[in-house]
């Protein structure tokens, strides 16, 4: 089996996630020790030396410019916010990290606070998710009892699980009180964010390994993985596979060591048909791509995406289309209803995929589901509409058999 490299999830299993003593005898809390003697420019400048350490939420944005941006905005009420709303399908990796070591997340959250100037940081964590916060709530309470947080306030919000909220104008506007429905950007959020001041949003994933960046520097986190995405990625593992579960690499594997390795591949007598990773928004990669590296870079080169980590493992005992009506059911669950395209698009391609599915549907089925796709990515407000068909289209181009056998009854060879 491969070997992982833990960052992020680096204290998981070896401390006691509900004691403070036993993350400050691994090391915690000297990075913030540290910060605090430094330079808030220089400590930005860290993070963007250390290879640009980007978001691992699914945008991959730059946080080192998402912090020069706030930490040079006007004002000096600012705030910045760990989104732990984790509601992308197969996807459990911040709800591991969280219960396994709170710590290291607070820890770079209160890193990011001293960086841009705020004295108001929130976790705003999934509802469904009970027992994570508890447990953040416990350990803020000792983190403020040891004297770590210093002049800056830790709160605990929580939604009601609404998927949306993942988007950072969406978390931003439940936080406020309101409707989670995402707002009309720019202005962006680290000028005019949570009750109009300068806002940080950032990964749970992205703080946790902020700590260890502080301590051992740019040029050692510039070391691992991908150049242009450089660290490690927490994927969370499900479906047809044999290893289910989170774990941990360098961005630089490819999607063969996901699902040979550290997935220990499929069940004997079956063969592999399809991988989605990155979640259900994200579209699906053949057995053909499995030496494709999965950082950002070289996925946005084929059209997919990283996204989440999630890694859904289908083998050849399904039919792609009945995964799509899932995807599609998922998606209408979800939207907001803010924009017709998006509240009226989804709910038309799930109809449409159950009448495919059910070998109901008439030969002109594949052209409406192209065309709804294409007015839904051109028309929609927010991402979640523009790529609730990114499956779909991706299915279309590369399971075309699969269609047909939902049309015409044929057999998939």
């Amino acid at each position: 089996m491969m070997q992982e490299l833990r960052l992020a999830l680096r204290n998981a299993g070896t401390i006691n996630p509900r004691s403070i003593d036993d993350y400050i005898t691994a090391g915690g809390y000297k990075a913030l020790t540290k910060t605090h003697n430094t330079k808030q420019s220089d400590l930005i400048d860290m993070l963007e030396r250390s290879g640009r350490l980007r978001g691992r939420g699914g945008a991959a944005f730059n946080t080192g410019l998402k912090w020069s941006s706030a930490y040079q905005a006007a004002g000096t009420e600012k705030y910045i916010i760990c989104n732990a709303d984790e509601g992308e399908p197969g996807t459990y990796k911040d709800r591991t990290i969280l219960e396994s070591d709170p710590h290291t997340v607070i820890e770079g959250l209160l890193i990011g606070a001293y960086a841009i100037g705020a004295s108001n940081a929130y976790i705003y964590c999934r509802g469904e998710y009970r027992e994570v916060i508890r447990l953040l709530e416990d350990a803020v309470s000792q983190t403020k009892q040891m004297g770590y947080c210093d002049n800056v306030t830790i709160q605990i919000a929580y939604g009601a699980g609404s998927y949306v909220c993942g988007e950072e104008t969406a978390l931003i506007e439940s936080l406020e009180g309101n409707r989670g429905e995402p707002r009309l950007k720019p202005p962006f959020p680290t000028i005019a964010g949570f009750r109009g001041k300068p806002t940080v949003v950032n990964n749970v994933e992205t703080f946790a390994v902020v700590p260890l960046i502080v301590e051992q520097g740019a040029e050692w986190f510039q070391s691992i993985g991908a150049p242009d995405y450089p660290g490690t990625k927490v994927f969370s593992l499900s479906g047809d596979i044999n290893n289910k579960g989170c774990f941990e690499a360098p961005t630089n594997i490819t999607l063969h060591d996901i699902v040979y390795g550290f997935g220990g591949g499929i069940s004997e007598g079956h063969r592999l048909k399809a991988v989605q990773l990155g979640g259900s928004s994200c579209g699906f990669l053949t057995p053909d791509m499995l030496d494709l590296p999965v950082d950002v870079e070289s996925l946005r080169s084929i059209g997919s995406a990283l996204g989440s980590g999630a890694v859904l493992v289908i083998d050849d005992t399904h039919n792609i289309v009945d995964i799509l009506v899932g995807i599609a059911e998922f998606f209408v669950h979800e939207s907001c209803g803010k924009c017709v395209p998006c509240r009226e698009g989804t709910l038309r391609v799930m109809q449409l995929l159950k009448q495919l599915a059910a070998g109901q549907a008439s030969i002109s089925v594949q052209d409406q589901l192209r065309d709804l796709s294409d007015y839904m990515s051109m028309s929609c407000f927010c991402p979640l509409g523009q790529s609730a068909t990114t499956a779909l289209c991706s299915a279309l181009d590369l399971f075309k058999e699969d269609f047909s056998v939902k049309l015409h009854g044929q057999e998939v060879h």
